[in-house]
């Protein structure tokens, strides 16, 4: 056995529950960006705030899904991309970067940006910026309803990029970091790649609808957090304005889940630091290293499941590339046809 990793001190991890202002009503491009930029001078002053409340052993802040923005709402892709996207190298990560090493914390948040090598498309990235304001960590979303993802492209953005571009984690003095974007805590296999690849801390930004019970984003918060002995810290949004869905339909709920599946902190409804608890390192990583029948981590059998994720079991990849391998800029209705066509595949089969 290799020898154990540096000891790390407890510090606490905050879901900031913060309020989505959208830009989708904004008359123009110009008018959008600046009000992403007074978005990022809020959320900042709340980060100043929320540290100055819970100690400076606060070390890491997540974000909601597309605070900076709300979502598209009837936007083409190319008239989203102008709108309500970032440059991956612009003004707005150099504001987030000033965030995080003004507050010496790690600063993690999910939002749409473009890639100056898919110009006609753009994704969904949620990102990790270190205590002295250095990206660490970009994920792409891998699955989206409704957008494009490196998926669609997936040969060329290997191409690009590399097999280690889609599941990154990144090693930290906080523990081994990784993001999870909004319903992808729905499908197992991505939390579990990131597990597999060493991630201890799964930051989830998320939008969800606001519910009494147990919806199945919280359930299967629990249930990652708990297969693959993971800190979960999921943020969600406090309402979303400027859209015209009622404002606190997405809000509520934001957690810090434990590796053993057990909510150690929720906010309720509005804006709310109160989702922020305590993250134990060294006891997540003793867990794991103990031999025993709750370790499911360990007792994964994954050469049993190798025929059943062969490449087109289900939806298919570089739907988005032509016959010649160039990116497609499509509708948005490319998306739902798509998922006709692998809906008929499986009724073909006999899977449903």
């Amino acid at each position: 056995m290799s020898a154990a990793p540096a000891p790390i001190a407890p510090y606490a991890a905050l879901a900031l529950q913060t309020t989505c202002h959208g830009i989708n009503q904004c008359p123009d491009n110009a008018a959008a960006r600046a009000q992403m930029h007074a978005s990022i001078e809020r959320i900042g002053r709340q980060v100043v705030a929320s540290k100055q409340f819970i100690g400076p052993h606060l070390k890491l802040v997540v974000l909601p899904e597309y605070f900076l923005t709300s979502y598209p709402l009837g936007e083409t892709i190319a008239s989203w991309r102008d709108k309500g996207c970032v440059d991956p190298d612009g003004a707005e990560y150099e504001a987030l970067a000033r965030i995080a090493a003004n507050n010496s914390l790690y600063l993690s948040g999910n939002l749409y940006e473009t890639d100056p090598y898919f110009p006609e498309l753009y994704f969904q990235a949620s990102f990790i910026i270190d205590d002295a304001g250095k990206l660490v960590h970009r994920y792409r979303r891998l699955l989206s309803m409704f957008a494009p993802t490196p998926h669609d492209v997936m040969d060329r953005y290997l191409d690009r990029y590399g097999p280690d571009s889609l599941f990154p984690v990144a090693d930290t003095p906080l523990g081994r970091l990784a993001t999870v974007a909004s319903e992808e805590i729905l499908y197992p296999e991505i939390p579990r790649a990131l597990a597999l690849r060493g991630a201890e801390v799964i930051c989830h930004s998320s939008s969800e609808v606001s519910t009494a019970g147990l919806s199945p984003k919280n359930a299967a918060k629990i249930a990652r957090a708990y297969e693959n002995h993971c800190y979960i810290v999921s943020a969600n949004t406090a309402g979303i304005t400027g859209i015209d869905l009622p404002n606190q339909s997405v809000e509520k709920g934001s957690k810090v889940v434990n590796y053993l599946g057990q909510v150690l902190a929720e906010a309720d409804s509005g804006e709310s630091m109160a989702g922020y608890a305590e993250l134990h390192l060294d006891a997540l990583r003793h867990y794991r290293r103990k031999p025993g029948m709750f370790n499911t981590l360990t007792r994964q059998r994954l050469g049993l499941f190798t025929d059943s994720y062969v490449d087109d079991a289900v939806y298919p990849g570089n739907t988005l590339l032509d016959d010649q391998g160039a990116t497609i800029s499509p509708d948005r209705s490319h998306f739902l046809g798509t998922q006709a066509a692998v809906i008929a595949k499986l009724i073909e089969r006999g899977i449903i």
